[in-house]
């Protein structure tokens, strides 16, 4: 059974809503196709891309993405360029190429920036999160593992170590990451969340 890695979409979400009403807030009359579409894959039909798919009948394509979305993407990727020491801007980039389906191209950013500040948890969350997508779990877990060596605390990592360990089919120690975070952090919002796997392992 696959879990879903809840926390590790939150700051990946903020990033991607933002560019994403940036975009259509131009303009009430024209219709932009959001940036999670432009891959030309098909949207999961989850929480996370919940009101970012396409109207029903119409399948992205050059003839219907916006412009507007080719040129923010452009623009964020000649910044970069410009200023490569810039990590706000890389970080808006690799955003924009994680929800366009462009896992690689995001990593590669998201990496550059943990080179520069290996202590960004907000990226270790990302990088976990493109490498889970990807199912490759043991990167998924060496990034979410570095969260935890950056604070010892964060219990949206602990969990996610939990859902990491379900997903590569390793239940026990799945129970005893959840069990543990269940003791040690009664009432957190992870802790209530880890409780609700444990009854589905």
């Amino acid at each position: 059974m696959k879990f879903r890695i809840v926390y590790l979409y939150i700051l990946l979400g903020i990033g991607v809503i933002v560019t994403l009403l940036i975009l259509s807030g131009k303009s009430n009359n024209q219709t932009t196709v959001p940036a999670g579409s432009i891959a030309g894959e098909e949207m999961p039909n989850d929480d996370v891309h919940k009101g970012l798919q396409n109207p029903v009948g119409e399948n992205p394509s050059k003839s219907n993405v916006s412009s507007e979305v080719f040129q923010k993407m452009e623009i964020l990727k000649k910044q970069v360029e410009e200023n490569p020491n810039d990590t706000s801007k890389m970080r808006e980039y690799a955003d924009f190429m994680t929800a366009a389906h462009k896992p690689e191209e995001a990593l590669s950013y998201y990496e550059k920036i943990i080179k520069i500040d290996p202590k960004r948890n907000d990226i270790l969350f990302n990088l976990a999160m493109v490498y889970y997508g990807k199912q490759n779990y043991e990167k998924a877990e060496e990034y979410t593992s570095r969260v935890l060596k950056n604070d010892q605390n964060n219990t949206q990592a602990m969990y996610n170590l939990g859902a990491i360990a379900a997903s590569r089919g390793d239940k026990e120690r799945a129970r005893e990451i959840w069990n543990k975070l269940v003791s040690d952090y009664p009432g957190d919002e992870a802790s209530q969340l880890a409780k609700s796997s444990l009854e589905k392992l």
